[in-house]
C-alpha cells in the first residue's frame, strides 16, 4: 500500500533533480581553465589535466600557436607534426600500391636492398 507523501518532499526532490541535471549540462560545456606560474627562468609546469588532454609526457615539446585574434593555443608538437605529415602523405600509399604491412615491408626492402622480398 502506498503511503501519502508530503508535497514539500516531492518539491524538494524535483528541485534537487533539476539542479543535478543542470550541473551535468554545465559540466558537458566546461572548458579546462588552469593557472601556471612562470619561474624566474621563464619555465612553467603544465597542469596534469592539460598534460593528459594533450598526451604530453616528460621530454615532449609543446607548440604555441597565436591565432589572428591574439589567442595563444598550446599543442603537443609531436602530435602536430604527425598530423601534418599524415596530411602531406594522404593518398601516397595508394599511389605506391601499399595497402597492408606486407606491402610496407616490401617497399622498405626495395628501398634498402633494391628488391622486394
Amino acid at each position: 500500500m502506498l503511503k501519502r507523501v508530503d508535497i514539500n518532499v516531492l518539491i524538494f526532490f524535483d528541485s534537487a533533480y533539476n539542479r543535478i541535471k543542470e550541473l551535468f549540462r554545465y559540466k558537458e560545456r566546461l572548458i579546462f581553465m588552469n593557472l601556471a606560474k612562470i619561474s624566474a627562468n621563464g619555465q612553467i609546469t603544465v597542469p596534469v589535466e592539460i598534460r593528459r588532454l594533450l598526451g604530453l609526457k616528460s621530454g615532449d615539446k609543446v607548440l604555441f600557436l597565436q591565432k589572428p585574434n591574439g589567442e595563444v593555443v598550446i599543442n603537443n608538437a609531436s602530435a602536430q607534426a604527425i598530423q601534418k605529415a599524415q596530411r602531406a602523405f594522404e593518398g601516397v600509399a595508394e599511389e605506391l600500391g601499399v595497402y597492408n604491412e606486407e606491402d610496407v615491408q616490401d617497399l622498405v626492402n626495395e628501398v634498402r636492398y633494391g628488391k622486394g622480398d
